[in-house]
């Protein structure tokens, strides 16, 4: 390699080349998952997507190391804060890791929409170092919102009503409050929100899981999303961060308590009243430019089309994208199935799906 090429590699990026080896990992992780679409086993089906995708990123060359992991919140079978990833080659690219191998299990068991495999790698200068945040809460409070809405004067804000905010969105956007479409999980904990919204004029959209596509939809164009609201996972705020940081878009978030004896555990581990109170930027949850982000459609969902199956043939939908160059890319590969091999880490050897 002549000097001006490793310049020009050098000004690219190295989390440039990393880009379509993480879109392999997912690929595998949702071609894995397809088999218990609709089986009624989330258990099942987040242990194989979780070993393709293992076994799929231990063929990188890089020295990854997770700093955000599957399993933190249900015990799933998964991959780890603090485990290495990658082939640890002398000279690999360092680069922390935060992932879901199956964002929606519950989606994925029961044949519905909404389900996707993620992964998020950023550029570090050590493998020690970490460029994702580790939140420590189960949940964090959050809204998304697209390029339109971060540009210009006022910004959108947690201590100001709802209302306000959405009056705000639509003024950005060019649209009245009543035309604006807000994302939001279905659950208990949200219906003083739902009301609220509702009498606002907005619609909503309601999803029983998934949260990543639906905080990363205000940012997607034709997405028909135009925020996010409401509390969902912490460790899924983080990945909807690298993929909004190389969108241009942002998300705030907060840590949210689930209940009393998790606010004395965070107090514990050195959170006071003013850390829990501390404002999340996608600055902040996903550092720098060099982020990649890759994700690959379970079931059909706001950002992806779901894995089709037509004889021996699978196609897949997936997307890649940078934050130093604001790429995206989307990859529809079809897949022969009798030739299609994954890497399995429990196996250790290529395996036909």
């Amino acid at each position: 390699m002549t000097d001006e090429q490793a310049a020009y590699r050098a000004a690219l990026g190295p989390e440039r080349l990393i880009g379509l080896d993480l879109v392999r990992a997912s690929e595998a992780a949702a071609l894995t998952a397809f088999k218990w679409i609709g089986k009624g086993n989330k258990e099942a089906a987040d242990a194989a997507a979780t070993d393709a995708i293992r076994g799929m990123l231990n063929l990188m060359d890089m020295c990854g190391m997770c700093t955000i992991g599957e399993g933190i919140k249900d015990e799933a079978p998964g991959i780890f804060v603090g485990e290495k990833l990658g082939s640890w080659k002398a000279g690999s690219i360092s680069v922390s890791i935060a992932l879901d191998p199956i964002d929606g299990t519950t989606l994925t068991s029961k044949g519905l929409p909404g389900a996707v495999s993620v992964i998020a790698a950023a550029k570090t200068e050590s493998p020690e170092d970490s460029a994702l945040a580790a939140v420590p809460s189960f949940y964090m409070d959050k809204i998304a919102v697209g390029p339109k809405v971060k540009e210009g004067t006022g910004t959108i804000r947690f201590d100001v009503p709802v209302e306000q905010n959405l009056e705000l969105i639509a003024l950005k956007l060019g649209k009245r409050v009543r035309d604006l479409v807000v994302c939001l999980l279905d659950r208990p904990r949200h219906e003083e929100l739902i009301s609220r919204v509702r009498q606002s004029g907005a619609a909503i959209r309601l999803i029983g899981d998934g949260d990543i596509a639906g905080a990363i939809a205000p940012s997607m164009p034709d997405s028909g999303v135009d925020v996010y609201l409401g509390v969902g996972g912490s460790p899924e705020a983080v990945l909807a961060a690298a993929a909004i940081k190389c969108l241009g878009g942002e998300i705030l978030a907060r840590v949210w308590p689930r209940d009393e004896e998790e606010r004395k555990s965070l107090e514990e581990q050195g959170y006071t009243e003013e850390k829990l109170k501390r404002l999340y930027t996608s600055r902040d949850m996903a550092q720098g430019d060099g982020i990649v982000f890759a994700a690959t459609g379970i079931t059909d969902n706001a950002m992806l089309r779901g894995v089709r199956v037509n004889g021996h043939i699978a196609r897949t939908h997936s997307i890649v994208m940078r934050a130093r160059s604001r790429t995206i890319r989307y990859i529809d590969a079809m897949h022969d199935l009798t030739r299609k091999t994954i890497h399995l880490q429990t196996e250790g050897v290529h395996s036909r799906l």
